[in-house]
């Protein structure tokens, strides 16, 4: 940008390949509204943190097919499959670390979750075959484990926590479900955490902990109100699905809880890291100012803010007004001069004494070219003018957003001509993060 364009106080800079080179950083969460860019970013920064000697899997929530389709992998699962040419793979190598020595290639390895098959693995993991099998075939629970609110953003901290627990890598980058919200990835986990904990599934618990007549005579004194009103609201076989459900769940339902107030606490800790990842547009940047609120409150590591998608010009110093001002020049004056001053020239001098030639066809197109060239230079000179404009406007929807977060470190990631489709393009991205900022798009 040209001094005109800069804003008086930059922001700090994000140094993303300083975040990935430190052993201490176990975790990266790419959060932020739906849109932005995350899942390319977080599979872009797992390539270079492997090419950066890391050992690194990926967990993307985004159902879209285009992280698999980057890395070479036929499909992604609810296993973690390694990344072939990233690496130690003999794919690109970065040359040092800025000390001289050459960096041990890493790995990289992507996973997409499986939000049904993450659930199933918890309650074959915390309960005998027989009442997992119960669990696995109840009508509720498969309408629970495959859409219930919540049950997406709880299974990825789920998985989070397995992946961490494991121990088998030494960075784990996570995409974010795109949510509505950026901030369902922190609340959901609670909201479901409270539901499957709550009142409501402790009152249809009590039945089946009672048993016996005493149970019978509880279901028939203090139940019969509340659940002739719920069979009226759920049906009646849900109901009874339902109950089945929670009375073979019985011994579950404090799990979850404290598993998902585990993994919270994770969050919350040293060595992991948010990275806020937002467009540079009014709606995105207002939710990520929110999220970065937010995450203060919560008192979790916020990184920075990745600004993707950033536009930039090698020709900063023209600015829109005269551009657009040398092509009115052009469109109407210029060239109006021009054909007139030539139309004389012909009348004068169409043939000349000496050959008895006549010029007047060279002539006209001569001037038909220069008309022609006059013309695309115009059209160039407003496309300029328009991605002036845009620049400004994305500089001005920033400069909102760091002076209301100054704190915040940013990088920008200039642009790209077209979609990411493989790893030669998510090496593009990383380079521009850890450049972080785009200096002509």
């Amino acid at each position: 940008m040209s001094e005109a364009g800069m804003a008086m106080d930059e922001p700090a800079r994000l140094e993303v390949d300083r975040l990935l080179d430190d052993r201490e950083t176990r975790i990266i969460v790419c959060c932020g509204s739906g849109g932005v860019g995350k899942t390319t970013t977080a599979a872009a920064l797992g390539v270079r943190a492997a090419e950066r000697g890391r050992k690194a899997v990926v967990l993307t929530i985004d159902p879209a097919r285009r992280l698999a389709q980057s890395m070479g992998i036929d499909s992604l699962d609810n296993t973690p499959r390694k990344v072939t040419g990233v690496g130690g793979d003999g794919g690109h190598r970065v040359g040092d670390g800025g000390d001289g020595d050459v960096r041990a290639p890493g790995e990289l390895h992507a996973m997409m979750l499986d939000m049904k098959r993450t659930f199933d693995e918890i309650v074959e993991g915390h309960t005998d075959r027989e009442r997992a099998e119960a669990i696995l075939a109840n009508p509720f629970y498969q309408s629970l484990s495959a859409g219930f609110a919540g049950t997406q953003e709880y299974m990825a901290m789920e998985k989070l926590g397995q992946l961490r627990a494991r121990d088998d890598w030494d960075l784990i980058i996570v995409d974010t479900p795109p949510s509505r919200s950026a901030l369902d990835f922190l609340d959901a986990p609670k909201r479901l955490g409270s539901f499957l904990d709550g009142k409501f599934i402790r009152v249809l618990m009590a039945p089946a902990k009672v048993g016996g007549r005493a149970g019978m005579k509880f279901l028939n004194v203090g139940m019969s109100l509340m659940t002739g009103t719920l069979s009226k609201l759920m049906g009646a076989s849900l109901l009874k699905d339902v109950q089945t459900f929670v009375a073979a769940m019985d011994t579950m339902f404090g799990g979850f809880r404290t598993r998902a107030d585990a993994t919270f606490r994770l969050l919350q800790a040293p060595g992991t890291a948010f990275l806020v990842v937002a467009a540079p547009e009014p709606d995105a940047l207002r939710e990520a100012a929110y999220f970065v609120e937010r995450l203060a409150a919560e008192r979790m590591p916020l990184a920075g803010l990745v600004l993707n998608r950033v536009h930039g010009s090698d020709a900063d110093q023209l600015s829109a007004e005269r551009a657009l001002a040398a092509a009115e020049n052009l469109e109407e004056g210029g060239i109006v001069d021009q054909e007139s001053g030539k139309a004389g020239l012909r009348d004068d001098d169409r043939s000349t004494p000496d050959t008895g030639l006549d010029l007047g066809a060279d002539t006209d197109t001569d001037a038909d070219a220069d008309a022609d060239v006059d013309e695309i230079t115009a059209g160039l000179l407003r496309l300029h003018a328009e991605r002036m404009q845009v620049i400004a406007r994305e500089q001005r929807t920033r400069d909102r957003f760091t002076s209301l977060h100054p704190e915040v470190a940013v990088a920008e990631v200039a642009a790209l001509p077209g979609d990411v489709h493989d790893l030669a393009g998510l090496r593009a991205i990383g380079e521009r993060l850890a450049a972080g900022v785009p200096a002509g798009a």
